[in-house]
């Protein structure tokens, strides 16, 4: 078979882009039967997509075009024209973005990484919010096979008139890796960070940031820690003591510098599509406090300590249960993260792609 995949997010950054990239770099190592066409669309950062396409090793052909993501939700999901083999020709399989949804004659297949965006509109930009919608309208109707990461989000998927028989689920993998303990010296002296810390991932509302910081406080009071939270630029908050916040503009190794110094995670997110934060942490020792609820359940399994994430005296008693039970939870956190891989995920997409022959 050819397989087409839109490769257009790994510019970002995101987990999105670290998906995109993982993917297709244990795809094309695996895979030795298939032949693949990689497409992106970028205006100002062909040049980054043309760098992740020169670093790649397999059979593969590449098209990069100066399609920005404006357009391409005009064209895609707005006016649902111009097929995508005007651009890459004959393929058997498209995977398409999680942005927009080009028609296609090929077997169609996409990843809903989760419906934040739908369902939290309020959290979400305007235009984000409509691109993602006419999206989702688009692979309602026409994709052969959705991909989601977690049980939660295929269930979630069904509420929102999903035929579920064409959902696969398919469990994604932690890019972080342990580093040295000069390399979370180095992090903490960067960003004057002294004495133990926990560490929260994200400040969009549904991350519960005001509920940790409350949680916090409470803990402090008996405890010698500080709050380091990874946040979004131009995030504020009242200052506090022992509250620390780093700009999320980290490269891979600062952030897992972050996570291996931290004393706990702790991450009582509202919603999440899958919750990677919880196998970083794992992957690198350290304890994890998340939700009792979502997709995190799944994804954290015995390993973690879940908590009522509405209720603050379950975030501080969770917190305090899993600083003193340390050495347990971080053999449990890393024995979890092991049964995740990339290329156990690669395999399994592989396996949907299949799908196309029956």
């Amino acid at each position: 078979m050819k397989i087409g995949i839109d490769i257009s997010s790994v510019v970002y950054g995101t987990g999105v882009s670290h998906y995109t990239e993982k993917l297709v770099e244990n795809l094309l190592k695996i895979d030795k039967d298939n032949r693949y066409q990689l497409f992106g669309g970028s205006l100002r950062r062909m040049g980054e997509l043309n760098s992740f396409v020169g670093g790649l090793s397999g059979s593969f052909e590449s098209k990069i075009l100066p399609i920005p993501p404006t357009l391409a939700d005009l064209v895609w999901n707005r006016l649902h024209l111009f097929s995508i083999e005007k651009l890459i020709g004959a393929v058997d399989v498209f995977h398409s973005s999680d942005w927009a949804q080009p028609p296609s004659k090929a077997f169609k297949v996409t990843t809903i990484h989760d419906l934040a965006p739908i369902r939290f509109p309020k959290l979400t930009h305007p235009k984000i919010y409509a691109a993602h919608k006419r999206r989702l309208e688009w692979v309602k109707k026409e994709a052969d096979r959705v991909i989601v990461p977690s049980e939660a989000t295929k269930k979630e998927m069904e509420s929102y008139g999903f035929d579920t028989g064409n959902v696969r689920v398919i469990p994604e993998a932690s890019v972080i890796k342990p580093v040295s303990s000069l390399d979370v010296a180095r992090i903490k002296q960067k960003y004057n960070i002294t004495g133990k810390y926990l560490l929260s991932i994200g400040t969009n509302p549904r991350k519960n940031i005001g509920r940790i910081i409350k949680a916090f406080d409470l803990v402090r009071a008996g405890e010698d820690l500080k709050l380091v939270v990874i946040v979004t630029p131009r995030f504020e908050v009242e200052p506090r003591r022992g509250l620390r916040l780093v700009e999320d503009k980290l490269n891979q190794k600062e952030l897992a510098a972050f996570y291996t110094g931290a004393e706990v995670l702790v991450y009582p997110s509202l919603y999440e599509g899958f919750g990677l934060p919880i196998l970083d942490s794992f992957a690198c020792g350290v304890p994890v406090v998340t939700s009792n609820l979502s997709s995190m359940v799944e994804v954290a399994g015995s390993a973690a300590v879940l908590v009522d994430p509405y209720e603050v005296e379950s975030i501080v008693e969770g917190i305090g249960r899993a600083l003193r039970g340390k050495l347990g939870l971080s053999r449990k956190g890393m024995a979890r993260v092991s049964r995740f891989s990339w290329e156990k995920t690669a395999k399994m997409t592989l396996d949907v792609y299949s799908e196309a022959k029956k």
